[in-house]
């Protein structure tokens, strides 16, 4: 999604809205709704980016950093809503992260740059992201909702 604001087509905005922030949001409604049914709580966990939350360097991603925004807020505001049901939302953000997306020719300069501007010096495995998953299902986090919890090397520490 490394497209100016410009120039980003209209019909491919309303995608990337659909996918990350409406996507985002049908999923936990069919979840909570099932939830508040069963009168047992419960833990919701949206995908969101530190994109969401900082403007990355050096691609121009305004709408892609918008949409992720978009899914922050969302859970916080999910989380304040149905926390009297027993259903905690948080969100991840990650990082850049070492993925097949990531895994092209055409990225090289960039993941240099990404890596350098990461106090960690390295690109986030999949796995980084594993305990912070257990964790918000779990009960160990039964009183954080409503967190958006950055896990990306410390980049948006600068």
């Amino acid at each position: 999604s490394n497209i100016k604001a410009e120039t980003y087509d209209h019909e491919k905005f309303r995608r990337l809205i659909d996918i990350n922030v409406t996507g985002s949001f049908l999923t936990a409604q069919a979840v909570g709704n099932q939830m508040i049914k069963s009168g047992k709580g419960g833990s919701i966990i949206n995908i969101a980016s530190m994109s969401g939350s900082v403007v990355n360097y050096p691609q121009e991603q305004s709408c892609y950093n918008a949409s992720k925004a978009a899914v922050v807020q969302l859970t916080k505001s999910l989380a304040a809503e149905w926390a009297r049901y027993g259903i905690r939302v948080n969100s991840i953000s990650p990082g850049y992260m070492d993925t097949a997306l990531n895994r092209v020719p055409a990225l090289d300069a960039q993941k240099k740059i990404w890596v350098d501007h990461t106090p960690q010096k390295r690109l986030g495995a999949v796995d980084d992201l594993n305990g912070l998953c257990v964790y918000l299902a779990s009960g160990a986090s039964a009183f954080m909702t409503g967190n958006n919890c950055l896990i990306d090397g410390s980049y948006t520490c600068w």
